[in-house]
């Protein structure tokens, strides 16, 4: 069983990249793809094994050191490409936090976002838990930086702390810090994409679901799943035909309302609250809440196994 393969990751950032483009047409031989060495180096700096950190400084809220590193480093990738960088401060409990929100702008009317949460739960390196989330906007504003003059529209990638508990589902997360701030600008966001443990897959036959959703959704682990409520059902409906498209990877559709449980388990749901039911909040995840499996990741691509 893998956890991460970089196939999977470049495969659902072109897919989310060609809405962005101006050209109805846009052909897919001639899309910029994903690295995989790139994917690779992200997830090294965020998880901190490459002398920038130490495997057992978790990057979790009682540890702001390494969240800092991890945010500065961030900041300072995003410049490399072009795309400048702020710091969203904020205090919680006396403790200063914050996000990072990077750029991309052409002079548009509308902008798209992009986020992923690079902070921890516990004592846990995070792999899959969502380092592979920020590896994968990274890529994605790589990619469209070098497209830019291809873009219809602003772009604004978003990395978020306080994610995970205890500050999960309350007004200290970090998504909740950048809703608030974009408020203003409801109508001018055409879309959020939210990443969360995009990395996940397994061909294996893993999954186990409830009564009635096995003869739905695919028994292997290896499709990146388009979560949205029933007010993006169309958004979610258009990535996943763009997907099918590419025929690169299988890309299954959630689609339910708010009160199920599990549907609003990551930072899409600030949008969706903060902005009075916005309506185009889409999140991507290659590990649905229905599956029971284990995580780790591949040897391969670190010296030792990968927690979550």
């Amino acid at each position: 069983m893998r956890a991460f393969q970089s196939q999977q990751l470049y495969s659902w950032i072109l897919g989310a990249g060609m809405g962005l483009m101006t050209t109805a047409t846009f052909a897919v031989p001639e899309a910029q793809w994903a690295e995989p060495n790139n994917l690779q180096v992200y997830m090294q700096q965020v998880i901190g094994q490459q002398g920038l950190g130490n495997s057992e400084q978790y990057r979790h809220y009682k540890n702001v050191i390494e969240l800092n590193r991890v945010s500065a480093w961030i900041r300072e990738q995003m410049r490399v490409f072009g795309i400048p960088c702020q710091f969203q401060n904020y205090v919680v409990n006396q403790q200063s936090y914050r996000n990072v929100v990077c750029k991309l702008n052409i002079g548009a009317a509308q902008k798209t976002i992009f986020g992923a949460h690079y902070d921890v739960y516990g004592q846990q390196q995070g792999a899959n838990d969502n380092a592979s989330g920020v590896a994968g906007v990274i890529e994605t504003a790589r990619i469209l930086a070098q497209e830019k003059n291809k873009l219809s529209q602003n772009v604004e990638f978003v990395f978020y702390t306080l994610a995970e508990p205890p500050f999960f589902k309350t007004e200290s997360m970090g998504s909740f810090i950048h809703a608030k701030s974009v408020q203003a600008e409801k109508e001018k966001i055409r879309a959020v994409y939210v990443l969360d443990m995009i990395g996940y897959y397994d061909k294996n036959l893993v999954q186990n679901y409830p009564i009635g959703l096995k003869w739905i959704y695919p028994s292997h682990g290896n499709f990146i799943v388009a979560l949205s409520n029933m007010q993006s059902r169309e958004m979610s409906a258009t990535y996943c035909n763009t997907m099918q498209r590419l025929n690169q990877l299988q890309c299954e559709r959630v689609v339910a309302p708010t009160f199920i449980k599990g549907i609003d388990f990551s930072d899409h749901l600030n949008y969706c609250s903060v902005h009075d039911k916005f309506h185009r909040t889409l999140i991507l995840s290659g590990f649905c809440f229905l599956k029971i499996a284990k995580i780790s990741l591949n040897s391969s691509f670190f010296p030792k196994p990968i927690k979550r």
